[in-house]
């Protein structure tokens, strides 16, 4: 009979442990699925909900992102590269003064569309700010406060054991 081999995890060898971080992408999951339990009010910072709200309720605005979205996305490169080609193609021949219009008139209007977006983008980034600094204003003082307190509280703890007589 042949002798067993050995090898890293032979019989007398207890199994290889893991490394320690290969837990991560375990507690990753276990964050990521209580994160999604929470109320949807609790996952987003308040001028996240209420820019939302407030885009929600305009109709222009609504046709703003879904416009801008669009055109940040691959399926407008697409589109835009099947229109170029057909209209080269079959509808005008060189050197394209048609196509050109429509082209410098699209342009204008994308531009137009990605300064809405940028100054949606810099209003909330205002309103965040407010928000976030209220916030932190909040807590300094409700900080100092405690702080104010505990040392009032630690200044009467010692002045009573430091007055009260010794007994032995």
């Amino acid at each position: 009979m042949a002798e067993p081999t050995l090898g890293a995890e032979g019989p007398h060898r207890p199994p290889a442990q893991p490394a320690p971080h290969a837990g991560v992408g375990g507690q990753a999951a276990k964050l990521k699925e209580a994160y999604a339990r929470l109320p949807a009010a609790l996952r987003h910072h308040p001028a996240v909900l209420e820019q939302r709200a407030q885009r929600a309720e305009d109709i222009q605005l609504r046709i703003a992102d879904w416009i801008t979205g669009f055109a940040g996305s691959m399926n407008f490169v697409y589109l835009h590269i099947a229109l170029f080609a057909i209209w080269m193609l079959l509808v005008e021949r060189s050197p394209w003064p048609t196509l050109t219009l429509i082209v410098s008139l699209e342009a204008i209007f994308l531009s137009t569309f990605v300064m809405i977006g940028q100054n949606r983008q810099a209003a909330f980034q205002q309103s965040k700010a407010d928000h976030d600094f209220a916030e932190q204003e909040l807590e300094l003082k409700t900080n100092t406060e405690l702080t104010r307190e505990i040392d009032r509280l630690t200044t009467e703890l010692h002045n009573r054991l430091l007055d009260k007589p010794a007994q032995g």
